[in-house]
């Protein structure tokens, strides 16, 4: 066996010098001939040539002409996928690492994101260890994580991301050194913002965008364009999340901006100061061109359709336009409030019905029998009862303090 391993590692060696790809690949294939192939060999073996391989490959001598003729073969890839999968704990110099480097750039270059999100899960990262070649800062594992999450974004695949900028996020707070790496933390503050954006958490994400393009305006790592496209998704999550005084904060917010009336150069997003400034004010927003604009500007997971059947823009434009509707209406018929917001008067009910239970329509009340919906002004029954008592008091003292005057 140790005539066959070495054997096979000069062939490997003349195949590196040679950018003799075919032989690579033929020694490492998963099927060929039993006596003189990968297959023959025992795990440990299998390891020790791996290595063997990794070393060669990223040698002085040899790396700069070796590495980029393997990229871009076609067997090259799968030698160097295989070997990595077959290391033992540790390699010189931490060399494997640097093979997935080179093999995960390569990957996100030909655009192949997924690919290059599992290359990159793979290394190796010490966390505590500072001795081991694989030690690695928590700037450096941060990096990681982020560019693992933005390969995942890269082809929808929202779990995988999420997961990966989680990671980023628990290191890094132990950055020692903020400033020095700022644009480092910007790229996962935005990372971590799409993430959110992508799982449909869009108060969140309008938050964390905002955010962005507040801090972002404070350094000049981030472009001018690029702060405005930030306030831009920020203006289109906070139209997109739900009703309620959360986001009626953020659209306030938003509305203040100095910038927001900038939006109008971009044309992805020429309507949404428009429609933005309509929804901080209230008002009822009609199907007009601003928000036709504003629906053919979203990306497909903002159109998603929901278990009711209407998608994510429709159930935002119908909430907000039922709280609009409360400011200028005591009560309302169904038949009208369907009319008003585009639905049946049944599915206009049920609306109402839910905004009221989860909170966003605080002031609604349903009477099902006359078929109306009722609209209180902002203070319960409650508060209303303690204004009510305290006024009482304030006045009754009053009164007193007068008699008291007089007796006197």
């Amino acid at each position: 066996f140790y005539s066959l391993e070495h054997a096979m590692d000069q062939q490997i060696e003349r195949a590196i010098q040679n950018n003799d790809h075919a032989t690579l690949s033929s020694i490492f294939a998963t099927i060929s001939s039993p006596d003189k192939s990968w297959q023959s060999l025992s795990e440990g073996e299998k390891r020790t040539l791996a290595a063997h391989y990794v070393k060669t490959a990223l040698s002085p001598q040899l790396r700069d002409s070796y590495l980029p003729s393997a990229l871009q073969s076609s067997s090259g890839p799968s030698v160097i996928k295989k070997a990595l999968g077959h290391l033992p704990p540790s390699v010189d110099d931490a060399l494997d690492n640097a093979l997935r480097h080179e093999l995960f750039q390569h990957l996100v270059d030909k655009r192949e994101y997924r690919d290059a999100a599992v290359i990159l899960s793979q290394m190796r990262m010490e966390e505590y260890d500072q001795t081991s070649v694989y030690f690695m800062t928590p700037s450096e594992r941060c990096d990681v994580y982020v560019k693992i999450a933005e390969c995942y974004l890269m082809e929808n695949e929202t779990v995988e991301a999420d997961s990966a900028v989680t990671r980023a996020g628990n290191v890094v707070e132990s950055i020692s050194d903020p400033d020095k790496h700022l644009g480092l933390i910007l790229r996962y503050r935005s990372t971590y913002a799409r993430v959110l954006d992508a799982n449909r958490k869009f108060l969140q994400a309008a938050g964390r965008y905002y955010d962005l393009s507040v801090v972002g305006a404070q350094t000049d790592i981030i472009d001018e364009n690029d702060l405005l496209i930030m306030l831009g998704k920020a203006t289109t999550c906070a139209i997109l999340a739900p009703s309620g005084a959360q986001r009626q904060r953020i659209l306030a917010l938003i509305y203040k901006d100095a910038n927001l009336s900038k939006l109008e150069t971009i044309s992805q997003f020429s309507t949404h100061a428009s429609v933005l400034t309509k929804m901080y004010k209230n008002q009822i927003l009609l199907h007009d061109d601003d928000l036709l604009k504003f629906e053919k500007s979203l990306e497909e997971h903002q159109r998603a359709l929901m278990s009711d059947g209407l998608n994510i823009f429709q159930r935002a434009l119908i909430e907000h336009n039922m709280v609009a509707i409360s400011d200028i209406y005591a009560s309302i018929k169904f038949m009208e409030l369907g009319r008003l917001l585009n639905l049946t008067p049944e599915r206009a009910e049920s609306v109402a019905a839910k905004m009221i239970v989860d909170g966003s329509l605080v002031n609604g009340s349903i009477d099902q029998v006359d078929g109306l919906l009722y609209f209180q002004d902002g203070v319960s029954a409650t508060d209303a009862w303690d204004h009510a008592i305290t006024g009482f008091c304030v006045q009754l003292n009053g009164i007193t303090d007068i008699v008291k005057h007089v007796d006197r």
